[in-house]
């Protein structure tokens, strides 16, 4: 069992592997895959596989392979103040990488058919929104979740910008897919054992494309042998935030302006930020075949022209050994949560400086 790419020691190291293997390829995906990590969606005694390029599956508890979710990420073309659909949403996950890049004004909800799972979800929201920093460094669009079969939506619910289903979805149920979608909107999802982004371009017309050959376990069909009738699933109301809510988001968008302002000031007075520590070793490796745990149990790229010219061997940097010890020893310091030390330096009253840091815990 293995994956595209090789396992890395943290996330960091996770992410850079995606990105040279081309899975991560714009700077919006990599922020928000960089700002939660992974292995915070983990069960404590299984966190040692965090870092791996390979699915998980505990009970009822499901993470995708990296790779899958990079592509995911890609593929919805996500920018702030959209809305978002996510069907099978699992540990919140990719749900709480969506938010923070569709902002404060997007919508984030999510369908899960377990009930464990969404409580399992909310307790991974609470825990990233409490004790992340992070989360200072966006404006982050909660995902809200809601128990039911996806297969049941109330066919009285709002379309959405962008839609993802975590599930293989068998041909017949591709309309019923397609219909959640705004004109305009995006929709990706595993179909006829393909990854398969597609665009909703007018009323009826629709464009498609094959990302990536997978196997994923198909959607679970509406059961109503109990009392013969559908439950339908109701997705949460699109909400209006409130006035408080709109002032403290334009209170921090203010504060980090000046932050930034500031750094850009130092910039100019011949002050440098840190130099970031690479790696020693880059992978130039892309794997052809990738084969996944339960849900993904085999998963190919699809090759393009570009593919074929790709070198696959290893290549080990050289650095002397001197330098080598050096660069071991020395370790590049912590982030500054700069949003939150400014926060608390401000002649306001407590509980209005605990306000605007969402009450944090760190």
């Amino acid at each position: 069992m293995g994956g595209a790419v090789s396992a890395g020691e943290d996330n960091d190291e996770l992410i850079d592997n995606l990105k040279e293997a081309q899975y991560i390829r714009t700077e919006l995906v990599e922020q928000a895959f960089r700002a939660i990590d992974r292995a915070d969606y983990y069960l404590e005694e299984f966190k040692d596989n965090a870092y791996k390029d390979l699915a998980w599956k505990h009970g009822n508890i499901h993470l995708s392979a990296p790779c899958i979710y990079s592509e995911v990420m890609e593929a919805l073309d996500l920018q702030p103040g959209l809305s978002f659909l996510n069907l099978g949403s699992g540990t919140g996950y990719l749900s709480s990488m969506v938010g923070l890049i569709l902002g404060p004004f997007g919508v984030n909800h999510g369908v899960e058919l377990h009930s464990d799972v969404i409580e399992y979800a909310k307790q991974k929201l609470d825990f990233f929104i409490k004790t992340s920093d992070s989360f200072d460094r966006f404006e982050f669009c909660e995902p809200s979740f809601v128990t039911g079969n996806c297969l049941e939506i109330s066919p009285d619910c709002t379309q959405y910008d962008r839609v993802y289903c975590g599930a293989g979805v068998q041909k017949e149920h591709e309309d019923y897919m397609k219909n959640l979608l705004k004109v305009g909107g995006i929709l990706v999802m595993p179909l006829e054992e393909k990854l398969t982004k597609i665009t909703r371009v007018g009323p009826s017309a629709w464009e498609t494309k094959k990302i990536l050959a997978v196997s994923f376990a198909p959607l679970i069909q509406p059961n109503h042998a109990d009392s013969g009738k559908s439950r339908l699933v109701h997705l949460p109301p699109v909400a209006v935030r409130s006035l408080q809510d709109l002032a403290r988001i334009a209170i921090r968008g203010t504060i980090k302006k000046i932050i930034h302002q500031e750094a850009m000031s130092k910039a100019g007075n011949g002050l440098k930020n840190p130099a970031r520590f690479k790696r020693r070793r880059v992978r130039r490796r892309r794997m052809e075949t990738i084969v996944f745990l339960d849900k993904e149990v085999f998963a190919s790229r699809i090759s393009s022209p570009s593919d074929d010219n790709n070198n696959s061997e290893d290549v080990e940097e050289e650095r002397p050994e001197e330098e080598e010890t050096k660069l071991s020893e020395l370790k590049p310091d912590p982030p500054v949560n700069f949003l939150r030390e400014k926060v608390l330096s401000l002649p306001l009253p407590d509980p209005l400086k605990y306000y605007l840091l969402y009450y944090r815990e760190k």
